[in-house]
């Protein structure tokens, strides 16, 4: 059994007016990898600073090891945190900004050695120790930042959008680095980031928040493939979220078509929203389509084709494989098991149509630079 390290019980926090966070409850066990998830402004970072001691919540309690740490100061909490912005000491090469925090502890030179030796190797920094952190590129730079922190044996290490500064290349080594980073080092990592490719990658609980509250908690496969709402669903990766009626059991009825899913326990004609994932759609010929419709662009995107069709109305997502011209009439077909059913809630209706990104290219100019080069 997993052992609990901190827990957030109902935390509410205001900046004046602004209710940020609305009642938050988590729990973060030992050597997870543990992600909040969410737009800017969704509460991520101030639930992030709460249990790093650097906001204090008007209500709610923060409990570390069963007790509550509300008034404990950040620096006597059992915790370290790696900011965006590394703030790495100038004047002092890569040794001794691994060595700060051991020297504020005044822990023995020999024991210090042997701490930033075994950091350096960990972040894969060994022999750059006698370097000058300004000598250094973005990601080394973070590693130090890491080593830093790790290296005082943190409970749990905070990250706050560590990743931003970097570009795309290296944002996804350092994704892979992170992770094993967290395995070899065996403590608790809290991530914060608004990027949905990083939480699904590196996280072994992901906690997806929008407007101050936790829409969902669960592994990367579970938000994937059960999101709770349409927002869960949008904001993981694309969809196609539709208005849906349960006929019955394993039945859902949508754009006019009567589908079998794997859903029950719905009532009878219950209004829902169905869930499709632009990569669980099989594109036919139009007559053996459950549904038709008519194809108003087509992206290339390296491994496959993004495509946006009108069916009856609403604009669906697909990727696939086949190239389908604008204008082209087609059929779609959808198995039981790519059809996800979920409560409405307050999203439903908001998420899931794509006709602002098809109105875009309703112009055509703008349709003859997305139209596809078959020849390529």
């Amino acid at each position: 059994m997993q052992n609990k390290l901190v827990s957030l019980q109902n935390i509410r926090v205001k900046f004046d007016d602004d209710e940020i966070l609305k009642g938050i409850n988590l729990d973060i066990y030992d050597k997870e990898f543990v992600t909040l998830l969410g737009p800017s402004g969704c509460g991520k970072t101030t639930t992030l600073r709460i249990i790093g001691g650097f906001v204090t919540p008007d209500s709610g309690k923060v409990i570390y090891g069963g007790a509550e740490i509300n008034d404990v100061p950040p620096h006597k909490r059992p915790f370290n945190t790696v900011f965006q912005k590394y703030a790495l000491f100038p004047h002092l090469n890569v040794y001794e900004n691994i060595a700060f925090g051991l020297r504020i502890k005044k822990l023995p030179e020999k024991q210090i050695k042997a701490k930033v030796t075994e950091m350096l190797e960990l972040v894969s920094l060994k022999g750059f120790a006698k370097r000058n952190v300004n000598s250094l590129s973005g990601g080394q730079q973070q590693r130090v930042a890491i080593a830093r922190a790790l290296a005082i044996d943190p409970k749990v290490l905070l990250l706050d959008e560590p990743l931003g500064a970097l570009d795309l290349k290296l944002r996804k080594d350092m994704q892979i680095e992170l992770k094993k980073i967290q395995q070899q080092a065996g403590i608790t990592f809290l991530y914060v980031t608004h990027d949905q490719e990083e939480a699904l990658s590196m996280s072994d609980k992901v906690v997806v928040m929008d407007n101050g509250i936790i829409q969902q908690i669960g592994t990367p496969q579970d938000i994937y493939n059960e999101p709770k709402n349409a927002f869960v669903a949008d904001f993981i990766g694309e969809s196609n979220i539709l208005d849906a009626v349960m006929k019955e059991d394993y039945i859902a009825s949508l754009s006019g078509y009567d589908f079998k899913c794997l859903d029950g326990g719905y009532a009878k004609n219950e209004l829902v929203d169905a869930v499709i994932r632009p990569e669980d759609v099989d594109v036919v010929p139009a007559e053996k389509g459950m549904l038709a419709g008519v194809v108003t662009s087509v992206v290339f995107k390296g491994v496959y084709f993004e495509i946006i069709i009108d069916i009856n109305g609403f604009k669906w997502m697909i990727q696939t494989t086949d190239y389908q011209p604008i204008g082209a009439m087609i059929g779609i077909s959808i198995e039981p098991d790519a059809i996800h059913i979920m409560k409405k809630s307050v999203y439903s209706g908001v998420y899931g149509d794509y006709s602002s990104f098809s109105d875009e290219v309703d112009n055509p100019e703008v349709e003859t630079s997305n139209e596809v080069n078959t020849n390529l």
